[in-house]
């Protein structure tokens, strides 16, 4: 059920500074986690390059250093890759260049592996990063399109107000991969009548939304005057004089904030100007 806005409690003060900062470890934390796994796969290779040390040479035990860096370049990405790519190459060096267990190489031809792995692993990474990152664009531009598809069909379908809007707000989600809200002005009060991904609204959210819709401009989030707002807000009026307010949550979404939004924003509002005046 929506609930008005103008009745709505407003959070904390002193609990909202404790909530981001909580949020902002745990973010760093999933964001730290690639390269410790990055360093895990160049200690496995450590590990077997020290089983398989008597049967080759010093020189190709460098091919097995380059396997950390094929994997977290095509898994987690250019950094991760480059950090697997950095261990490795201090690893071969202290455990199997003389002298051991010494960051000093004596031997021309170990030095020569040592640049040589080095050079290969950042060429791998790289190539290897960037098939991941088209890849990702590809799986990304898929679910967005699927996103907005189901959409439309209920557009089509000419199915109750409500259940555009609710799709709607579900779109959001999907597409931007973060807590969305949308608002309808009801009888002169701005209402929260649908919300996805675990959106929160909050007092500070209700006046931001009711400012962007006063002003007829879009706000971003965490910025004067409502910078106690985690939400980007778009006000949308449709042709049949309905007036909505489109908020998405980037502070807590799974991914960073697009550089241009603006353009999916502006394809969800145009379903929802499309969508029955009543439910």
């Amino acid at each position: 059920m929506s609930q008005p806005l103008a009745h709505r409690p407003s959070t904390s003060r002193a609990a909202a500074p404790a909530a981001a900062e909580t949020g902002a470890d745990d973010a760093r934390l999933g964001r730290g986690w690639p390269y410790l796994l990055a360093l895990t796969l160049v200690a496995m290779a450590t590990l077997l390059a020290f089983v398989v040390e008597n049967l080759i040479a010093a020189p190709n035990l460098t091919l097995i250093f380059v396997l950390p860096v094929i994997i977290a370049a095509t898994g987690f990405g250019w950094g991760p890759a480059l950090v697997a790519a950095a261990g490795g190459v201090l690893a071969f060096d202290f455990f199997f260049t003389e002298p051991r267990y010494s960051f000093r190489i004596a031997s021309a031809s170990d030095l020569w592996a040592a640049a040589l792995l080095l050079v290969i692993a950042a060429i791998v990474s790289t190539v290897a990063a960037e098939a991941r990152r088209r890849a990702l664009e590809t799986a990304r531009a898929a679910e967005q399109a699927q996103a907005l598809q189901g959409l439309a069909h209920l557009v089509i379908e000419a199915r109750p107000a409500g259940e555009i809007v609710q799709a709607a707000a579900d779109a959001l989600t999907q597409i931007f991969h973060a807590p969305a809200a949308i608002f309808l002005e009801r009888g002169g009060r701005l209402e929260a009548v649908a919300k996805a991904g675990g959106a929160t609204i909050t007092g500070d959210v209700a006046e931001a939304a009711e400012g962007a819709l006063r002003s007829h401009l879009a706000t971003r989030s965490e910025t004067y005057p409502y910078d106690r707002s985690p939400f980007d807000l778009w006000p949308v009026q449709t042709p049949g004089g309905r007036r909505y307010v489109l908020g998405v949550d980037f502070t807590h979404g799974e991914r960073e904030r697009p550089a241009t939004p603006q353009r999916f924003v502006d394809v969800v509002s145009g379903y929802l100007a499309a969508a029955p005046a009543k439910a």
